[in-house]
């Protein structure tokens, strides 16, 4: 996937940016690996299932690391800072669920170049994890 790169002069109060992604079996032991989080409700079947969930479910962590890719790589883009993210988990994300995650300008601040999102999370058209970030977008270089 190449990333255009989006400058803090090109935004508008709206855009907005999604993203598409499947968990997986090795989606879910590769995050394990990289994050060190083995809770077995993610990784132990027998486990999970005397859980209130009664299967495995993906880190929340996992979803909220989709918001971090609609960012870097669609909307700012490449060159956009990380400044804050808030999250609420809303409803566990299971093997085999499809995350479609979305992200909205709702506020520009040009004093300090930055910009203010809503960030959701949905499977099936149910919100599972919804948020507000902000972030530092680069100014269109000097000609």
């Amino acid at each position: 996937m190449t990333a255009s790169i989006t400058y803090f002069e090109d935004l508008e109060v709206g855009q907005e940016a999604s993203l598409s992604n499947t968990v997986t079996e090795d989606v879910i032991k590769a995050f394990a690996d990289v994050s060190g989080d083995r809770n077995p409700v993610h990784l132990d079947a027998a486990y999970a299932a005397s859980t209130m969930f009664k299967e495995r479910i993906a880190h929340g962590m996992l979803s909220a690391a989709y918001i971090s890719a609609v960012f870097g790589m669609k909307l700012p883009g490449p060159g956009a800072i990380y400044i804050s993210q808030t999250l609420t988990f809303k409803a566990p994300v299971k093997i085999g669920d499809t995350v479609i995650t979305t992200v909205k300008l709702v506020e520009l601040v040009p004093e300090k170049k930055r910009a203010r999102f809503e960030t959701v999370c949905t499977v099936g058209g149910k919100p599972v994890l919804t948020g507000e970030a902000q972030l530092m977008v680069p100014n269109r270089p000097a000609a």
